[in-house]
């Protein structure tokens, strides 16, 4: 058994989730995902990399009582992909490039257990009735958001068209890829969740380290939305061959 392969289901509770997603031309993206996968894309023109700032209580192996369960904050970095298995469905998910967290032991467990990338970063958050701001002074990372109306525009130069276009990318999807590159084989994880109805916010500001690192221009903001208060279920990795 390959220990990187989400060898077993996990269960835990998001309290409140926060995605915020760019819009990146195709070309600047299609280098850093594995052969295996292709972009999920808007009208053949437009990639996303949506970052997600995740508040988590009692993540812990499924059937393992609560009080075993890790607590942490996770900001983690993915892009919108698609996949054909050996078996000719065609899967729709995420690719996670990087997985910063404030939680030593999620980082080290993380890393023995997924193919996520965990690193260990500070990460705060200050919360008021009408806001939130995540910062990581180490990752250079801060996002500043409100709660808007329901018929709040989109940012600016989104290339959506309307909220619900936008909620196409705004994530988690049913399933989450992993590659190893030697042995050609796609870890795939699917994710079972109650409901999921994310909320519009306004991002005020923002500054994301890890996206200026891999020079992605432009890096568009296409869409914000928040949720709160979601059980959510990982099931069992499944490994199969590419190619």
């Amino acid at each position: 058994m390959t220990f990187k392969n989400h060898p077993f289901a996990v269960n835990a509770f998001f309290e409140h989730s926060l995605v915020i997603t760019f819009a990146i031309p195709k070309t600047q993206v299609a280098g850093i995902i594995p052969e295996c996968l292709e972009l999920d894309l808007l009208r053949n023109e437009w990639a996303f990399l949506a970052v997600a700032m995740v508040q988590t209580k009692n993540l812990r192996p499924a059937g393992f009582p609560k009080w075993m369960g890790n607590d942490f904050f996770l900001i983690g970095y993915r892009i919108f992909v698609r996949y054909h298995t050996c078996s000719g469905k065609r899967l729709r998910g995420l690719y996670i490039l990087q997985s910063e967290t404030d939680s030593h032991k999620m980082s080290f467990l993380g890393n023995i257990f997924t193919h996520y990338t965990y690193s260990t970063t500070d990460i705060s958050v200050v919360v008021d009735d009408k806001s939130r701001t995540v910062r990581s002074r180490k990752s250079a990372f801060e996002i500043a958001i409100e709660h808007c109306p329901d018929d709040a525009p989109l940012p600016a130069d989104s290339p959506f068209a309307d909220w619900k276009e936008a909620r196409k990318f705004a994530g988690p999807l049913p399933y989450t890829f992993g590659y190893d590159k030697i042995k050609k084989e796609v870890v795939i994880v699917e994710g079972v969740r109650r409901s999921w109805k994310p909320v519009p916010v306004m991002v005020n500001s923002y500054s994301v380290g890890f996206i200026d690192r891999l020079d992605l221009s432009p890096a568009v903001l296409a869409s914000a939305f928040e949720i709160s208060n979601i059980p959510y279920r990982w099931k069992k990795g499944r490994v199969e061959k590419w190619m």
